[in-house]
């Protein structure tokens, strides 16, 4: 900390962090009376929210609440009770309130009429600022000073700032060109916060380098209408259907961040993982064995698969590549290699590359409304927290929730506080409820 430095007291609670998590944080605390800065270390707030919401904006997922909560893997019993307070349902009922209307689409999945983030993010601050919230834009937060307040980079320097309580909402380490670097772990570690390693998540995999025949045509191109499967990391058979994309390294896309968690937890144990692709997962194997073995006469086996089975583009040039040589004169190894075709995976891309990052500060060093229990008045929401789940609407999900969650518990915190030690000729703040989940409902059905 600079020397001589003056922190700025700020009455009320500090969030870090302009993302979702953030945001709905600070619109919890706001619903409770207590005075808001937000800061952010960009030059604008929700940049990775606009980014991800570019090709139209998976807000949620309207599958039943059952399946939805074990989306979450082995946090799914930590996160359920913040599930049931605020999911699906009460998303698009808050979404509603700021004037946005969604719909399910043929997946499942939830999006604004809209597509967009923009119109949604604009009507959100348009009714925060109205809320009393101030906005502290190129602050980059760099922990606290020893005197307890919070240090900030600036374009006019240093600052520090004194508050009441705190909201961390950081992000994990991915697209750090967004403003989600990780830069806070070794900070919140140097206090004795519990922080897993970050490790990326939804994620694509390097393989064995390709041949320069198949990079050269088909890195880029989709594979659509595929199925892929593998075992977790407890042996159990896992599969789903997809599409996936050829890179240049190796593989990425919806199939493959599904199985992502399952697969870098392989990867770590054993120094890689085996998938299988499904090609053809409309045909069932006997149809498909059929096919290959029909008589081709002067045909060559790539025009056979062609015409029986419509085996085409990058899904027959995929074959090619991974299929034994020995596979092509033998009609029914080459029928199981279309319906089950290995390809060993080496190691997760770069966590930077990846959409959401795993990792992060254990539940196990929280209290049940996300306050480090190291560090009373600190707390903690959204990507940062020890939680990961797939694409699809799962993780902002989690990240309006888990922020609800925190935001109730800091406002709460705060009003104790103000109760047990009032400033001088200010009267005592209304009560709030004590429960910690008492006002999250209520909350998803505000008016602008």
């Amino acid at each position: 900390m600079t020397p001589g430095l003056i922190p700025t007291h700020s009455p009320g609670a500090a969030v870090i962090g302009g993302g979702p998590a953030g945001l709905m944080a600070a619109e919890v605390l706001l619903s409770q009376g207590v005075p808001v800065r937000l800061f952010d270390a960009m030059p604008s707030v929700g940049r990775k929210f606009l980014l991800a919401g570019k090709g139209g904006l998976n807000l949620t997922h309207a599958e039943p609440l059952a399946p939805f909560v074990q989306r979450y893997g082995a946090r799914a019993g930590q996160l359920q009770p913040w599930l049931e307070a605020f999911g699906a349902a009460q998303l698009r009922a808050w979404a509603e309130g700021l004037g946005i209307s969604t719909f399910v689409g043929s997946s499942q999945r939830v999006f604004p009429q809209e597509m967009k983030a923009a119109p949604l993010l604009r009507a959100w601050l348009h009714r925060l600022r109205a809320q009393g919230l101030k906005v502290m834009v190129r602050h980059r937060w760099l922990g606290w000073a020893p005197d307890g307040s919070l240090r900030f980079a600036t374009p006019q320097g240093e600052q520090a700032w004194a508050v009441d309580c705190t909201v961390l909402a950081l992000g994990g380490a991915s697209w750090s060109r967004l403003g989600s670097d990780g830069a806070w772990v070794p900070w919140l570690q140097a206090t004795g916060a519990d922080v897993a390693p970050l490790a990326p998540s939804n994620c694509g995999f390097d393989t064995a380098p390709w041949s320069e025949f198949f990079r050269s045509r088909c890195a880029g191109e989709a594979l659509k209408t595929v199925a892929l499967s593998w075992q977790d990391i407890d042996g159990r058979p896992q599969a789903r259907k997809g599409e996936a994309v050829i890179t240049e390294h190796g593989v990425e896309g919806g199939v493959v961040y599904t199985a992502s968690a399952d697969l870098r937890r392989l990867i770590e144990r054993d120094g890689e993982a085996t998938v299988h692709w499904d090609l053809l997962p409309a045909l069932d194997a006997e149809r498909v064995q059929r096919e290959v073995s029909h008589p081709r006469g002067s045909r060559s086996m790539s025009s056979h698969l062609q015409s029986r089975l419509k085996l085409t583009g990058v899904k027959a040039l995929l074959l090619r590549e991974l299929a034994p040589p020995k596979a092509w004169a033998d009609p029914a190894w080459l029928a199981r290699c279309i319906k089950s075709l290995p390809l060993r995976l080496l190691r997760p891309r770069p966590l930077d590359e990846a959409i959401s990052s795993a990792g992060g500060l254990r539940l196990e060093g929280l209290t049940d409304q996300l306050m480090l229990r190291h560090q009373p008045g600190v707390f903690a929401c959204g990507e940062m927290l020890d939680w990961e789940a797939p694409t699809g609407g799962y993780l902002l999900t989690a990240c309006f929730s888990t922020a609800r969650v925190a935001g109730l518990g800091a406002a709460q915190w705060w009003a104790q506080q103000r109760l047990a030690h009032p400033p001088a000729g200010m009267a005592q703040p209304a009560g709030l409820p004590m429960t910690p989940h008492a006002n999250l409902e209520s909350l998803g059905h505000e008016q602008p």
